[in-house]
Order: structure tokens, then C-alpha cells, then sequence
């Protein structure tokens, strides 16, 4: 924990998923005369984080043998994984943080906080909104996740046409999901959702924390227009091991 605390907010995935979700979770070292240099997480087996030197990520990346993987690593070791593994979507993305005192609450639409009998009209918007990403998101899944996730959406004649999430955690809170429907952007559904996760958030922890695509140009605006500001970028990929000759 010494080593993650030296930045909080690049660890932040590192020092959640220690405290809450060690059963989940397998963590290496990368060691240097019994210097840690670098280390990767490993969440279900599928999503897997890598921090420290090139040289001790091209270490640990030796040991990762997994045939379909969601990994984030510093901008600069895209090479690395790719010597083992084809992208199937990638990109560049931004870790963005909003501190109490410069949040820009704007809540046009009031959002409703979401149940379990919500799951299925959830996923049904997260596939539409974003197939690429969330194609394979069941309401199963979010039921199970609703008792550790807090959802907010806006719903238009019972219908729900925007909504978001986040897990609450004392270090900060990161808004996961936030997706609208096609036909009602650009109204201010998407920034009312935000800034209402925002407000749940601030009354529990010090922080927000966001992570976006950094050609999502519509939701970075969102985001800067509610407060948030950049903090750190990635390289992230979604992959699945190259065949072996």
C-alpha cells in the first residue's frame, strides 16, 4: 500500500479493489533488489491494470497468459502489448478529477435513482448507446452489481433515456457508465446525470473521478462543463492473445 499511496489517483483501481474486492483479484510485483518497480491487477480474470517502469511492465506482461483481456497501462508501452495481443478496440484514455468546492452542479432534469427492475431497460441503453463497449452487458449482471453500484437515470414517458453510475469509496468515487439515447443529446440529460452523481458523491468523499475516450469530444465537454478537469491519460485495449506458431 506504501507503493500506491505515492499517487492515489493513478492507483486508484489498485487501492479499491485491495480493500474491497481482494477475493476478485490477483495482484504481481515486479522487483528490482527487492524494489517494487512495477505491478499489475487482475480483476475476473479479464480486466487487468499495469503501472510503473516500461521495463517492469514488459516484465510483468511475460505473465499474463490470458486469452481475452481489458487492459490499461501508461501512454508509451503500447508496443509491449501488442507483441502478444490484437487489439479489438483501443485507445487513448484521460483520467479526469473534480475536487469539493469546483463543482458546476447543473441539474436541468431531475435524475431518479434506478432499482433492479430497471436492469433490462439499463442494459437495453448501454448496448444501443455504445455496442462496441457494452455489447455483451446483460441486466443480470447489473442487478447483481446494484447492490455495491448507485444508478441515477432520467426516464421520459417511463421510458429511460440517459443514465450513470458510480461506487462510492472513500478515497473518491469514479463515475462508471454514463450513456444517453441517440434522439435526446444535446438537451442537457447527459450533464444533468453527471452533476447529480456529482452531488451524491461530494457529500461522501473529498473527490469525483472520471475516466473518458479521449475522442469522446461530446463527453469530455460534459465533463469540464460539470468541473472536471484532466489528470492523467492512458493507453487502453481490449484484446484477445495472438495464436501461438
Amino acid at each position: 500500500m506504501k507503493y500506491v499511496s505515492q499517487d492515489p489517483l493513478d492507483y486508484y483501481f489498485f487501492i479499491l479493489d485491495w480493500k474491497l474486492y481482494r477475493d476478485k483479484t490477483r495482484f504481481l510485483l515486479a522487483l528490482e533488489q527487492n524494489k517494487i518497480k512495477g505491478v499489475m491487477l487482475i480483476y475476473k480474470d479479464y480486466i487487468v491494470q499495469l503501472r510503473g517502469s516500461r521495463d517492469a511492465i514488459e516484465m510483468l506482461l511475460n505473465h499474463l497468459d490470458l486469452k481475452k483481456v481489458s487492459l490499461t497501462l501508461p501512454e508509451g508501452c503500447e508496443d509491449l502489448v501488442l507483441k502478444n495481443y490484437k487489439p479489438l478496440i483501443s485507445g487513448k484514455l484521460i483520467l479526469m478529477c473534480l475536487k469539493r468546492g469546483e463543482e458546476k452542479i447543473q441539474i436541468k432534469y431531475k435524475p431518479i435513482r434506478l432499482f433492479e427492475e430497471d436492469a433490462e431497460n439499463i442494459a437495453d441503453l448501454l448496448r444501443n448507446t455504445n455496442p462496441d463497449w457494452w455489447s455483451d452487458i446483460k441486466a443480470e449482471q447489473i442487478k447483481e452489481e446494484m447492490k455495491e453500484i448507485f444508478w441515477l437515470g432520467i426516464k421520459i414517458n417511463d421510458k429511460i433515456v440517459s443514465v450513470g453510475n458510480t461506487r462510492f469509496f472513500d478515497l473518491g468515487s469514479n463515475i462508471g457508465e454514463v450513456a444517453t439515447h441517440e434522439a435526446y443529446r444535446n438537451r442537457g440529460y447527459a450533464t444533468s446525470i453527471v452533476s447529480a452523481l456529482v452531488k451524491e458523491i461530494l457529500q461522501k468523499s473529498e473527490r469525483a473521478l472520471i475516466h473518458v475516450l479521449s475522442d469522446n469530444f461530446p463527453a469530455i465537454h460534459i465533463y469540464e462543463k460539470v468541473g472536471f478537469k484532466p489528470y492523467k491519460s492512458y493507453f487502453l485495449i481490449r484484446a484477445e492473445r495472438k495464436s501461438r506458431l
